[in-house]
Protein backbone atom coordinates (compact mmCIF):
# COMPACT_ATOMS: atom_id res chain seq x y z
CA UNK A 1 0.00 0.00 0.00
CA UNK A 2 1.78 3.19 -1.13
CA UNK A 3 1.66 6.28 1.13
CA UNK A 4 2.95 9.68 -0.03
CA UNK A 5 4.27 11.97 2.73
CA UNK A 6 4.96 15.47 1.52
CA UNK A 7 5.98 18.76 3.08
CA UNK A 8 8.33 21.69 2.90
CA UNK A 9 11.95 21.87 4.00
CA UNK A 10 12.35 20.98 7.70
CA UNK A 11 8.60 20.30 7.97
CA UNK A 12 9.10 16.96 9.74
CA UNK A 13 8.12 14.78 6.77
CA UNK A 14 11.13 12.44 7.03
CA UNK A 15 10.75 12.16 10.80
CA UNK A 16 7.07 11.27 10.35
CA UNK A 17 7.91 8.61 7.74
CA UNK A 18 10.65 7.17 9.94
CA UNK A 19 8.25 7.06 12.90
CA UNK A 20 5.75 5.09 10.81
CA UNK A 21 8.52 2.75 9.69
CA UNK A 22 9.71 2.19 13.29
CA UNK A 23 6.19 1.03 14.20
CA UNK A 24 6.11 -1.47 11.30
CA UNK A 25 6.24 -5.07 12.50
CA UNK A 26 7.99 -6.52 9.44
CA UNK A 27 11.28 -5.85 7.69
CA UNK A 28 12.12 -2.26 6.69
CA UNK A 29 14.26 -1.16 3.75
CA UNK A 30 15.32 2.48 3.59
CA UNK A 31 15.99 3.62 0.01
CA UNK A 32 18.20 6.69 -0.06
CA UNK A 33 17.91 8.76 -3.23
CA UNK A 34 20.22 11.72 -2.60
CA UNK A 35 23.49 12.24 -4.36
CA UNK A 36 26.01 13.79 -1.98
CA UNK A 37 27.64 16.75 -3.71
CA UNK A 38 29.20 18.78 -0.87
CA UNK A 39 30.52 18.50 2.68
CA UNK A 40 27.53 20.16 4.37
CA UNK A 41 25.12 17.76 2.69
CA UNK A 42 27.36 14.82 3.62
CA UNK A 43 27.01 15.86 7.28
CA UNK A 44 23.20 15.94 6.90
CA UNK A 45 23.23 12.45 5.40
CA UNK A 46 25.41 11.20 8.25
CA UNK A 47 22.98 12.62 10.85
CA UNK A 48 20.12 10.82 9.07
CA UNK A 49 22.10 7.57 9.09
CA UNK A 50 22.86 7.85 12.79
CA UNK A 51 19.19 8.19 13.75
CA UNK A 52 17.97 5.17 11.76
CA UNK A 53 17.59 1.81 13.53
CA UNK A 54 20.54 -0.48 12.90
CA UNK A 55 18.32 -3.39 11.80
CA UNK A 56 16.89 -1.49 8.83
CA UNK A 57 18.30 -2.50 5.48
CA UNK A 58 19.63 0.55 3.61
CA UNK A 59 20.16 0.81 -0.13
CA UNK A 60 21.14 3.61 -2.49
CA UNK A 61 18.58 4.00 -5.26
CA UNK A 62 20.37 6.16 -7.83
CA UNK A 63 18.30 6.88 -10.92
CA UNK A 64 16.88 3.34 -10.88
CA UNK A 65 14.38 3.92 -8.08
CA UNK A 66 11.75 1.57 -9.53
CA UNK A 67 14.26 -1.28 -9.71
CA UNK A 68 15.37 -0.58 -6.13
CA UNK A 69 11.75 -0.64 -4.95
CA UNK A 70 11.11 -3.89 -6.81
CA UNK A 71 14.18 -5.47 -5.20
CA UNK A 72 13.13 -4.41 -1.68
CA UNK A 73 9.34 -4.78 -1.91
CA UNK A 74 7.91 -7.90 -0.29
CA UNK A 75 4.66 -8.96 1.38
CA UNK A 76 4.73 -7.83 5.00
CA UNK A 77 7.67 -5.50 4.37
CA UNK A 78 7.99 -1.74 4.27
CA UNK A 79 10.07 0.32 1.86
CA UNK A 80 10.79 3.92 2.86
CA UNK A 81 11.90 6.12 -0.06
CA UNK A 82 13.53 9.38 1.04
CA UNK A 83 13.00 11.40 -1.08
CA UNK A 84 11.42 11.94 -4.49
CA UNK A 85 12.82 15.46 -4.81
CA UNK A 86 16.40 14.26 -4.35
CA UNK A 87 15.73 11.46 -6.82
CA UNK A 88 14.43 13.93 -9.41
CA UNK A 89 17.58 16.05 -8.95
CA UNK A 90 19.61 13.14 -10.37
CA UNK A 91 18.12 13.92 -13.79
CA UNK A 92 19.30 17.55 -13.70
CA UNK A 93 22.85 18.62 -14.43
CA UNK A 94 25.13 19.22 -17.37
CA UNK A 95 24.03 19.65 -20.10
CA UNK A 96 20.53 20.03 -18.60
CA UNK A 97 17.44 18.04 -17.72
CA UNK A 98 17.49 14.43 -19.01
CA UNK A 99 13.84 14.42 -20.03
CA UNK A 100 13.87 11.09 -21.88
CA UNK A 101 15.70 9.21 -19.11
CA UNK A 102 13.45 10.73 -16.48
CA UNK A 103 10.25 9.84 -18.36
CA UNK A 104 11.28 6.17 -18.55
CA UNK A 105 12.25 6.00 -14.87
CA UNK A 106 9.18 7.99 -13.73
CA UNK A 107 6.84 5.62 -15.56
CA UNK A 108 8.67 2.62 -14.09
CA UNK A 109 8.33 4.15 -10.60
CA UNK A 110 4.58 4.64 -11.05
CA UNK A 111 4.22 1.05 -12.24
CA UNK A 112 6.17 -0.14 -9.19
CA UNK A 113 3.70 1.71 -6.96
CA UNK A 114 0.77 0.12 -8.78
CA UNK A 115 2.25 -3.36 -8.25
CA UNK A 116 3.46 -2.96 -4.66
CA UNK A 117 3.21 -6.12 -2.55
CA UNK A 118 4.17 -4.50 0.76
CA UNK A 119 3.91 -1.05 2.24
CA UNK A 120 5.76 1.82 0.56
CA UNK A 121 6.35 5.21 2.17
CA UNK A 122 7.34 7.91 -0.31
CA UNK A 123 8.76 11.13 1.12
CA UNK A 124 8.63 14.16 -1.15
CA UNK A 125 9.05 17.92 -1.05
CA UNK A 126 6.47 20.60 -1.62
CA UNK A 127 8.52 23.27 -3.37
CA UNK A 128 6.06 25.35 -5.37
CA UNK A 129 4.51 27.36 -2.51
CA UNK A 130 6.94 30.26 -2.61
CA UNK A 131 7.99 32.80 -5.17
CA UNK A 132 8.54 31.80 -8.79
CA UNK A 133 12.18 30.86 -9.29
CA UNK A 134 14.37 33.28 -11.22
CA UNK A 135 15.98 30.73 -13.51
CA UNK A 136 14.55 28.27 -16.03
CA UNK A 137 16.20 25.14 -14.61
CA UNK A 138 14.82 25.72 -11.11
CA UNK A 139 11.34 26.45 -12.52
CA UNK A 140 11.58 23.20 -14.50
CA UNK A 141 12.52 21.27 -11.36
CA UNK A 142 9.61 22.76 -9.39
CA UNK A 143 7.20 21.97 -12.25
CA UNK A 144 8.44 18.38 -12.64
CA UNK A 145 8.34 17.67 -8.91
CA UNK A 146 4.82 19.08 -8.68
CA UNK A 147 3.72 16.82 -11.54
CA UNK A 148 5.48 13.81 -9.97
CA UNK A 149 3.81 14.44 -6.61
CA UNK A 150 0.40 14.57 -8.30
CA UNK A 151 1.03 11.34 -10.21
CA UNK A 152 2.28 9.57 -7.07
CA UNK A 153 -0.64 10.87 -4.97
CA UNK A 154 -3.10 9.52 -7.52
CA UNK A 155 -1.61 6.02 -7.05
CA UNK A 156 -1.28 6.14 -3.27
CA UNK A 157 -4.02 4.94 -0.94
CA UNK A 158 -2.81 7.44 1.65
CA UNK A 159 -1.39 10.97 1.27
CA UNK A 160 -0.16 13.03 4.21
CA UNK A 161 1.05 16.61 4.23
CA UNK A 162 3.41 17.47 7.09
CA UNK A 163 3.56 21.11 8.19
CA UNK A 164 5.26 22.35 11.39
CA UNK A 165 5.82 18.73 12.39
CA UNK A 166 2.10 17.97 12.23
CA UNK A 167 0.85 15.26 9.85
CA UNK A 168 -2.32 16.31 8.04
CA UNK A 169 -4.10 13.46 6.26
CA UNK A 170 -5.16 14.52 2.76
CA UNK A 171 -6.26 11.14 1.44
CA UNK A 172 -7.07 7.83 3.12
CA UNK A 173 -7.28 7.15 6.82
CA UNK A 174 -4.66 7.72 9.48
CA UNK A 175 -1.58 5.51 9.34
Amino acid sequence: MPHLISGGARSGKSAHAEDLARRHAGPVCYLATAEVRDAEFARRVERHRAQRPAHWRVAEAGRGLAAAIAAADCPGGLVLVDCLGMWLMRFFGEPGFDEAGYAVERDALLAALDGARGEILLVSNEVGWGVVAGDAETRRFVDELGRLNQLAAARCQRVTLVACGLPLVLKGGPA
